[in-house]
């Protein structure tokens, strides 16, 4: 099969390296890729965002299966936009995609269906007189969320009155988020530990990838502004076999149902981010595609053919039943670009790539970079590089990533030093 991955960062990286263990693939390309997806496949000089140019790629290239990788093309109907053309593609359509695309909708859709989630209020651009005296009478700790897409950027956890205003003056007064913050979604700060479970469905049926967890945050204790994810590490040892069982009934199965219920049903990546409270598990958002970081420590446990779960999902064919993983453990550790995620310099040299990628079961995954006329790797975004390792337990490969990331160095290489201690911890509980 020659297949064709959407994006340019580590999650793409991390699926093209995935799709290449499949005998079935003919060739791989992605678009537009980064220095990593050039070394696995071809590099495809077509932005993630231009959905004509893709579907015209798809088409001259007689591409049997595309996958997508970031969220705003989904978001903007690319899969509406392949299907026209008779291209198959994973991926939910515009409609299904609003899961993600507004927070507004995905709290509403929840409370249609009595999925568990936070309590909340919505807040249009004329309103914003009603959301600040709102934060008044509600007090902190509180959420403040621009309702659109904000890179992972637009979600402030607030624990005094005074930072909530200052968020909400953020998204609404100063615009920092653009049209994401037309409006704005005000809920409860839930207490607990996160969790991500993804699920790959045809709309009836699915499977879940093993639960991962994510470490927002730009500091070291969850401290500091969210990030796009400074680290993961799977399986996530807080979800045990019942809590699947759990999470399964209460939230992924009742999303799908009421998602076919309102005309609209889901196909692709079903992400769903949970906060493990002592209520139980709650919905803290949805994505609609693979996390970043979550895709690079999930995707190499899986020894199933990816390619046939994909072309399965997109025949409708998706029978559910389990993935078939390796029992092991991967961990991921992000190294960043100094100032990220506000302010940072790129063009910034980077060295020590090939003695990472020499040690065992390491895998340095390409997020934000590029190669120079000359040929020298340096940084080209905010999250520069992924370390990731697999072993077989969590303490091992956070090791193994770690020691990878003592190989590589930029100026300004910025990465937290406690990536999976809840896991961890919860091992040691066990």
């Amino acid at each position: 099969m020659r297949i064709l991955v959407v994006g340019s960062g580590g999650r793409e990286h991390a699926l093209i390296e995935a799709l290449a263990q499949s005998d079935q693939v003919s060739g791989l390309y992605a678009a537009p890729g980064n220095p990593g997806t050039a070394q696995v496949g071809t590099n495809v000089g077509v932005s993630a965002t231009d959905l004509d140019g893709l579907a015209d790629f798809a088409q001259a290239e007689s591409i049997d299966l595309t996958l997508v990788g970031p969220e705003r093309p989904l978001v903007n109907g690319i899969v509406d936009r392949f299907e026209e053309e008779g291209l198959s593609i994973v991926g939910p359509t515009q409609e299904a995609a609003r899961l993600e695309g507004s927070k507004a909708f995905a709290d509403q859709f929840m409370a249609r269906h009595d999925i568990p989630t936070a309590s909340f209020r919505v807040f249009d651009a004329a309103g914003y007189a009603d959301a600040s005296a709102y934060l008044d009478d509600a007090g902190a700790p509180i959420v403040v969320k621009a309702d659109g897409l904000a890179g992972g950027k637009g979600s402030f956890v607030c624990s005094t009155t005074e930072e909530a205003h200052d968020a909400l003056d953020r998204i609404m007064q100063e615009r920092a988020f653009g049209a994401a913050g037309d409006r704005v979604v005000i809920e409860e700060k839930m207490d607990g530990e996160e969790v991500s479970v993804l699920a790959l469905t045809d709309g009836s049926h699915y499977v879940l990838l093993p639960p991962s967890q994510d470490h927002k945050p730009i500091g070291e204790g969850g401290t500091g502004p969210n990030t796009g994810g400074m680290g993961a590490f799977a399986p996530a040892p807080i979800v045990d076999a019942s809590l699947l069982t759990e999470i399964c009934r209460d939230i992924v199965e009742p999303t799908l149902g009421g998602m076919q219920e309102e005309g609209t049903p889901y196909h692709g990546v079903l992400y769903c981010g949970l906060m493990i409270t002592d209520e139980g598990p709650k919905v803290v958002e949805y994505n609609c595609r693979l996390g970043d970081p979550e895709a690079q420590v999930v995707l190499p446990l899986v020894e199933s053919d990816l390619v046939d779960i994909f072309r399965d999902l997109v025949d409708g064919d998706l029978q559910g039943g389990s993935l078939r993983t390796s029992g092991g453990a991967a961990a991921c550790v992000v190294l960043a670009s100094d100032g990220y995620p506000i302010e940072y310099e790129t063009g910034v040299e980077i060295t020590g790539i090939g003695a990472a990628e020499a040690l065992e079961d390491v895998s340095v995954i390409h997020a934000g970079t590029r190669l120079t006329p000359e040929d020298r790797l340096v940084t080209d975004g905010g999250r520069v590089l992924g370390m990731t390792a697999l072993a077989s337990d969590l303490p091992s490969a956070l090791d193994r990533a770690y020691e990878g990331v003592d190989c590589v160095h930029f100026e300004g290489n910025t990465y937290r030093r406690d990536i999976g201690e809840k896991g961890l911890a919860h091992l040691s509980e066990g």
